[in-house]
């Protein structure tokens, strides 16, 4: 499974961490492609700190030229967010450059209430934590690019299908 390592090793480490965009789509069941991976992280410095660890230990540096250590840095996050537009923190693999993983540097939604909201999926001998329906239709209406139509089009059959199926 595509990032399985890195789910093991945020998994270890008790990261707290969310799995969003394109691949919670799928994991809801959806059937759509999709390349990168996209996580909301809780923001609490102690918590960055171990995510980027696990990052850097399995390969993976910022995209930008920064310290991968600068994405824990509030201050910073929010000068790239006011001065660069930007919205998400991008890390790619050193060996392996299709794999890139996209980290919110901002909180789209409440990262406690999604958090509390999770899925927990298992996929072979590994436990995911996906955002919940509710909450991922609102990060993508926020985002609102026609995929992200889509894809709230896609989750609400999803959300019709469970609830007959009730």
């Amino acid at each position: 499974m595509f990032y399985e390592k890195v789910f093991r090793g945020l998994n270890k480490t008790k990261v707290r961490y969310l799995v969003v965009g394109g691949w919670a789509v799928v994991l809801h069941g959806v059937v759509r492609m999709t390349a990168d991976l996209d996580l909301f992280v809780d923001f609490e410095k102690k918590n960055l700190l171990k995510f980027i660890e696990v990052l850097t230990d399995l390969g993976y540096r910022p995209k930008i030229p920064v310290k991968a250590s600068d994405f824990a840095d509030k201050s910073s996050r929010e000068k790239w967010k006011k001065e660069k537009n930007m919205l998400i923190f991008s890390f790619c693999h050193l060996k392996r450059h299709q794999d890139h993983i996209d980290v919110f540097i901002y909180e789209p939604v409440d990262f406690e209430k999604a958090y509390k909201e999770k899925e927990d999926i298992k996929a072979g001998r590994v436990k995911i934590p996906i955002i919940s329906i509710k909450y991922l239709k609102k990060m993508k209406a926020i985002a609102g690019r026609p995929q992200d139509i889509t894809d709230i089009e896609a989750l609400r059959e999803v959300e019709r299908l469970r609830k007959n199926n009730a």
